[in-house]
């Protein structure tokens, strides 16, 4: 097997992040929209779509990265633009309930100052802390 090293994985997080956002733009518009035509006052309005916004960016990164890295590409846009897939320990595809698991343990990672991800830089199999958490590994295609 051939892991995927940090820096490769580094990339493909910022351009997952780039995608995230701009799906996160677009739905946080409409929510927004929605809520300042029904609720009518903008003080309102604008309290209730910013904690509706921040629970669409939460559910929607959950619902990119579990479904893209269970699909059959195993891998999210940014992840195929580099290469590299997810899997399980012996390399095969993961479920989308292990994707789950995977994609909640990297808020792990951010609790202990990003140190879960630097981790990928020096382990053996190039895993970050969600990865051993949730049995997965990152490799090359």
């Amino acid at each position: 097997m051939r892991y995927a090293g940090f820096w490769l994985r580094f990339c493909a997080a910022i351009i997952d992040g780039i995608v995230v956002n701009i799906i996160g733009i677009i739905a946080g518009f409409a929510i927004g929209l929605s809520i300042g035509i029904i609720v009518g006052d903008a003080e309102t309005a604008q309290a209730l779509a910013g904690v509706l916004g921040s629970i669409a960016g939460i559910v929607i990164a959950w619902l990119y990265c579990s479904f893209m890295d269970s699909s059959p590409k195993q891998a999210t846009l940014g992840k195929q633009a580099l290469g590299i897939k997810v899997t399980n320990l012996d390399g095969k595809p993961i479920s989308f309930f292990n994707a789950t698991g995977r994609h909640f343990a990297k808020y792990l990672s951010i609790l202990i100052l990003l140190i879960g991800y630097i981790m990928a830089a020096f382990t053996s199999k190039r895993q970050a802390l969600h990865d051993m958490v949730a049995g997965t590994l990152v490799l090359k295609n």
